[in-house]
């Protein structure tokens, strides 16, 4: 048994929830913000059979698409009379961080 964890823009996040749930699949869902942007993104854990998990990573990757956004990063603390015009940055969002951890023991109750 393996305990696959991945963390995915919240944008894509009901897609694949959706589409693991349709599948059978179990996921507990946990918010959390971080990376660059600081947007939100879902945590999602699935605990799979070791003949599954090429499924979920299959779907997971599927609903999660990778895009450009541009965003205007904060202009830095400045001394009165300075002038700075923060430019757009490019940045890649979607797509997940996936692992993968082997499971000893598992037991429902």
């Amino acid at each position: 048994m393996k305990m696959i964890m991945a963390i995915i823009n919240s944008e894509d996040s009901r897609n694949v929830i959706d589409r693991l749930s349709r599948r059978g699949f179990s996921v507990t869902v946990v918010n959390s913000s971080g990376g660059f942007l600081r947007v939100g993104n879902n945590t999602l854990f699935c605990g799979v059979a070791d003949e599954k998990v090429t499924e979920v990573l299959d779907l997971i990757r599927e609903s999660c698409p990778t895009r450009i956004q541009y965003v205007t990063p904060l202009p830095p603390v400045m001394e009165p009379g300075e002038v700075n015009i923060p430019r757009p940055v490019e940045k890649h969002v979607g797509g997940a961080t996936i692992f993968v951890y082997p499971v000893e023991h598992f037991e429902r109750i």
